[in-house]
């Protein structure tokens, strides 16, 4: 066993506490108690005034500026290109990409920002901001002066509670005419342009029934590719002319920076008749704004000879079609069915104009109508009608035979329309009844009944009220 004795060595520990009068007396009895408690207080402190640091942060919602200018601000020339640069700033972040208006102007053409924006970090006021910058691009199409109207613009900075909504300053312009230009012609205004065209032919050499393209490219360096102007292309003689729909699109660097427009023209020849034929040249006019001054530029003419083909058949000719169409179109009528479609234009015309007339014509007859029956059924034909169905009936009935006797005037005195009747009274109130042999009597003279039956005009009126005042008015 290895015994160490009296051996030392170093470790690690704190010096020992001194006394200072000057210094914060602590109630701890190490040094190490009271590095602890300034490390507590450090970090206590630290805490409290980011807390406060933040609270105000919170406390404070952040900005949103518009700030808006045109670009150039002067010398403004109709068919050239003007930009309205919109800023949009704010002194925190964007959590989203602001919501920009559109821009209509009467009389110009407007092409709304892309999707490309220039970063800015400006200082407004004593206070940082940053935002993005987007453009508008405008061509006037006339001289006059334009006013662009405050745009609102939605955002959602960083640390805002609710999104923010800003507007920019309005602004006019004026657009003037470029020199050598007349009113209303098609001006183009660029800092550059190249105007170049291409010609392919079908087949070589050329025959009758062969086509040739003529293809035009213009490029002009800051101008909008809408105000590029279109090409004269008039027909020639002796050739089918087939244009198709120009390409039109802007033009970039490469990186999406808006560098100008281009134009591209394609129209196909057809060649229907034998010989020399001649493409004119084709001219353009246009502003360089670089120099100020009016500039031609020109695409020289095409010249061509084609050879007979006699082995071609046109499939078909244009205007043969179009006469045949024409023809299609047109309506031979012959002069009476002319006549027949003019009478019942007009009875169509009279029938609608004469519907009211009409209906109440009708109304009128279908109450002259329902007058006559009403008549009819108050007649005393009517009442003789209906004898015979009533003496036949079981039991039989006398009711419709004093109904015509009251209609006719005759009173309610059955005797006095015959003996027959008598007989019938008799036969029915007598000791011995035989009345069903009385109405058989009855019902065969009933055909000289209505010959032979007289008004009682000797009767006269009794001086006393009937016995039944509700036939008061039958009595005559």
């Amino acid at each position: 066993m290895i015994r160490l004795i009296d051996r030392v060595a170093p470790f690690a520990s704190k010096p020992a506490p001194t006394f200072d009068p000057d210094a914060p007396q602590i109630p701890c009895g190490s040094g190490l108690a009271r590095e602890g408690a300034r490390s507590f207080t450090t970090k206590f402190g630290t805490l409290l005034i980011l807390s406060l640091i933040s609270t105000s942060a919170i406390a404070t919602e952040p900005e949103l500026r518009i700030r808006s200018h045109l670009q150039p601000t002067n010398s403004i020339m109709v068919g050239g290109i003007l930009e309205l640069q919109l800023d949009v700033l704010t002194d925190s972040w964007f959590t989203d990409a602001p919501t920009l208006p559109d821009l209509k102007l009467p009389g110009a053409l407007v092409m709304p920002p892309d999707g490309h924006a220039e970063h800015l970090n400006q200082t407004l006021d004593g206070k940082s901001f940053n935002g993005m910058r987007y453009r508008y691009r405008i061509t006037p199409n006339l001289a006059q002066g334009f006013d662009i109207p405050a745009l609102t613009v939605h955002a959602t900075p960083g640390q805002a509670s609710t999104p923010l909504t800003a507007q920019s300053q309005p602004l006019h312009f004026i657009a003037t005419q470029p020199p050598g230009f007349k009113p209303g012609e098609p001006v183009l205004v660029a800092q550059g342009l190249r105007f170049t065209q291409t010609v392919l032919n079908s087949a070589t050499p050329l025959k009758v029934g062969d086509s040739l393209t003529r293809q035009l490219t213009l490029q002009a360096d800051d101008a909008l590719a809408m105000s590029l102007p279109a090409p004269s292309l008039a027909d020639v003689a002796g050739l089918s002319r087939y244009p198709k729909a120009p390409q039109i699109s802007n033009l970039d660097d490469g990186r999406g920076h808006f560098n100008g427009g281009q134009r591209i023209d394609t129209v196909t020849y057809r060649i229907d008749t034998e010989g020399r034929h001649h493409l004119p040249s084709i001219e353009l006019k246009w502003w360089d704004a670089s120099t100020g001054q009016t500039r031609t530029a020109q695409v020289p003419a095409v010249t061509f000879d084609a050879a007979a083909n006699s082995a071609y058949r046109p499939v078909f000719s244009i205007t043969e079609d179009l006469k045949k169409l024409t023809q299609r179109g047109r309506v031979h009528l012959s002069g009476h069915w002319l006549v027949l479609l003019a009478l019942l234009l007009a009875v169509t015309l009279l029938g609608w104009f004469a519907r009211p007339f009409v209906y109440r014509a009708y109304l009128q007859w279908q109450a002259r109508r329902s007058a006559r029956r009403a008549a009819w059924l108050e007649s005393a034909d009517y009442a003789w009608r209906q004898i015979p169905a009533q003496i036949d009936g079981k039991p039989a009935q006398l009711s419709a035979l004093y109904l015509w006797a009251r209609r006719s005037h005759m009173g309610l005195k059955l005797t006095n329309l015959g003996p027959c009747l008598q007989d019938l009274l008799r036969a029915c109130y007598s000791r011995q009844p035989t009345e069903d042999q009385a109405l058989r009597q009855l019902r065969q003279s009933l055909s000289t009944l209505h010959s032979q039956a007289k008004r009682d005009t000797a009767s006269a009126a009794p001086a006393l009220l009937p016995l039944n005042p509700a036939h008061a008015k039958d009595v005559p």
